[in-house]
């Protein structure tokens, strides 16, 4: 595993990086031998964020802790990327290491129960009114939602709206493949 490790507005330590280097190293199990894996970290304020994002046969695998520590987010965010590697496990198998699994002990996650599946516990309908992205975003600032589905009225196509981490407003739009 070829690991990269960068600091956004920050400069990273040789120990540092030494750290979360031999923390990464220990998912290559998971992965084959030419997979990349890029750690970034940044501070904003006191918090302190690492990223993870594994790009390997087209699954993009990403993580992302902020904690008042670098090493805690280190540990985070590995923890994170490990359960998603095993809660997709029989999705991922075909993509990851052949003998990624041979050993079923998790290397970060104390306790290895799986977590029950996913399930829908509540369906919601709603009219789905024509409007333009202005509106949409009103729309949303009225309910107080983290996102809002709506169709535009310029496109006649289902856009999303989401409030993003900085406190802008991101646009999810469809395109044709």
């Amino acid at each position: 595993m070829r690991i990269t490790i960068t600091g956004k507005g920050l400069d990273v330590s040789d120990y540092l990086k030494e750290v979360a280097e031999k923390k990464v190293k220990k998912l290559s199990r998971y992965f084959a031998a030419n997979t990349e894996a890029h750690v970034t970290m940044s501070i904003e304020k006191s918090r302190h964020i690492v990223e993870v994002t594994i790009p390997f046969d087209g699954v993009v695998l990403r993580g992302e802790v902020a904690t008042g520590d670098m090493y805690a987010s280190i540990d985070g965010v590995l923890k994170k990327l490990e359960k998603q590697i095993l809660k997709h496990r029989t999705k991922l198998e075909k993509r990851l290491h052949t003998d990624a699994f041979k050993n079923d002990t998790p290397i970060y996650e104390e306790n290895s129960a799986e977590e029950e599946a996913l399930k829908i516990v509540r369906t919601k309908r709603y009219p789905a009114k024509p409007m333009d992205v202005s509106e949409a975003m009103l729309q949303m600032e009225l309910l107080g939602h983290e996102f809002f589905v709506f169709t535009n009225s310029g496109t006649n196509e289902v856009n999303v709206l989401y409030r993003r981490k900085d406190g802008n407003v991101g646009l999810l739009e469809p395109e044709s493949i």
